[in-house]
């Protein structure tokens, strides 16, 4: 009888290699950047907005504290380089630097780079289309002196200024939509998802961390999507194919 279970052991070794693997690649796991852990685990003190990450966090407590600085020591940025931001904005980039740092479910949309301070980054994150309506709202009032924030800046300093001939207008004049602002201000790490929050399909800044991380979930749906596209040619008809005969094969 044991020649009957040939088949079955084919078909799992094809499914275990080709996408079990792959997989975990995606599946909690901390970008290799600048102030990123080499894995993710537990931080249970966590600064304020970052706290959602607590259980299972790719930052450290000191950087949960840094993020919270209006010119923190990680990255020497001033978020009032145009006069002072509003809190009610600078809330949204604060949050959007707990994701970018404490994140383990990013791994579908971590894209190798080659510069200095980041091998990796992310790159069309799927963002609930709330978050980003919501961040662009509490900001259109905010000033700024430029669209793009990822390249462009005056760093003589040693802190960002803007650079000569650039001129501080209200958000709403750099980014006119909420697309505008979530997608160009970091070079597309986001892209505008037409999901809500809570569906599955989109990542969300703000969670209640009591109601466990709704962002474990999309990354495993969009990991398993990601693993079928990759899948060698021809491997996903053999699969079929032994799915088919399989109960055949065990009725002989």
């Amino acid at each position: 009888m044991t020649w009957k279970l040939i088949p079955l052991l084919l078909l799992a070794w094809i499914a275990t290699t080709c996408s079990a693997r792959d997989r975990t690649d995606l599946l909690n796991v901390c970008m290799d950047a600048k102030h990123h852990k080499a894995k993710p685990g537990p931080e249970d003190k966590l600064h304020n907005q970052c706290t959602p990450w607590r259980r299972n966090a790719c930052c450290s407590v000191y950087t949960s504290q840094e993020l919270h600085k209006d010119t923190s020591h990680l990255y020497n940025f001033n978020w009032d380089h145009c006069g002072k931001m509003e809190p009610a904005c600078k809330r949204h980039f604060i949050q959007d630097n707990c994701l970018y740092e404490c994140s383990p479910n990013l791994g579908p949309w971590i894209q190798q780079v080659d510069q200095s301070w980041r091998k990796e980054r992310f790159l069309n994150v799927p963002l609930c289309k709330e978050d980003c309506q919501n961040w662009w709202e509490d900001c259109r009032t905010s000033f700024t002196c430029k669209s793009n924030w990822h390249k462009g800046w005056n760093w003589t300093s040693g802190v960002n200024k803007c650079p000569v001939g650039a001129v501080c207008r209200t958000f709403e004049s750099y980014f006119p939509t909420p697309a505008a602002l979530c997608e160009g201000l970091w070079s597309h790490s986001y892209k505008v998802s037409n999901y809500s929050r809570g569906s599955g399909r989109c990542i969300q800044m703000w969670f209640d961390p009591d109601q466990g991380n709704p962002n474990e979930e999309v990354a495993r749906f969009y990991a398993a999507a990601m693993n079928a596209e990759a899948m060698p040619h021809g491997m996903g008809l053999h699969l079929l194919s032994l799915a088919l005969i399989l109960p055949l094969w065990l009725l002989v």
